[in-house]
């Protein structure tokens, strides 16, 4: 293990234990996109071997020019399934479920053995249903979503706040039909996941909204604070 991960645990911030502990944590990654492929690969060459993908999605030509696990000969597969084989490539002893279906409110039960849960979805009522559940079930997870130039990141613990303190239900605009620059869901899912791994090694992670403007080239924080009529985190508190 030392060999493979030599580099990271030279850092002060890791060592031998925390890189070990990486290695037990299970996380469950909603949505196998330009998002979640790039967010399970990551994880998974950083040491986390318990990875659980959820995706209903075959994966489509136009989805080669951001999704970096894919290639041609993929096209048309589940994405969740050739996923699951691309990461057994390169690290052929991790422990990886793939869940080729929709999550909803009947299916919800598959994020309840997860020490984190990583939102990588391009949809807003699967996102509501995760916020739901996480809270519900003291689960810790992280909202990520990337459109055009533009995307957000944000590690939710279950005392709050949570997604809807800040995000209301209705219409979202998808990358279908607003687009997307090649680079922002590699780079919005490489935030995400840092956010992912210090907080699995036992970091304290602040409640911060964070937007990234590629076109800007500029990353900025947002306080979010509790709402105290939240529909999901409010009530119950």
């Amino acid at each position: 293990m030392n060999g493979r991960y030599s580099r990271q645990i030279k850092l002060k911030e890791m060592g031998e234990k925390k890189q070990e502990l990486l290695r037990k944590k299970k996380v469950v990654i909603i949505g196998c996109g330009g998002l979640g492929s790039a967010a399970a690969e990551l994880l998974l060459r950083a040491g986390v071997e318990h990875l659980t993908l959820i995706d209903k999605d075959k994966i489509e030509l136009t989805n080669l020019g951001r999704q970096l696990l894919y290639e041609e000969k993929d096209v048309g597969k589940y994405k969740a399934k050739v996923a699951k084989e691309k990461l057994l490539k390169i690290n052929s002893r991790a422990k990886t479920d793939a869940h080729v279906l929709y999550l909803d409110n009947k299916n919800l039960s598959l994020l309840d053995n997860a020490d984190l849960v990583l939102d990588c979805t391009d949809n807003l009522e699967t996102r509501f249903w995760i916020n739901y559940h996480c809270h519900k079930n003291k689960i810790p997870w992280i909202y990520a979503s990337a459109i055009r130039w533009e995307g957000y990141v944000m590690f939710i613990s279950p005392k709050g706040p949570c997604l809807s303190c800040f995000l209301k239900k209705g219409n979202s605009e998808t990358c279908n039909q607003q687009g997307i620059v090649g680079p922002l869901p590699t780079s919005i899912a490489s935030l995400q996941t840092t956010l992912a791994l210090r907080y699995l090694v036992g970091e304290k992670i602040e409640p911060l909204l964070y937007r990234l403007d590629l076109k800007k080239m500029k990353l900025s924080e947002i306080i979010v604070k509790k709402r105290i009529n939240c529909p999901t985190c409010g009530k119950r508190d």
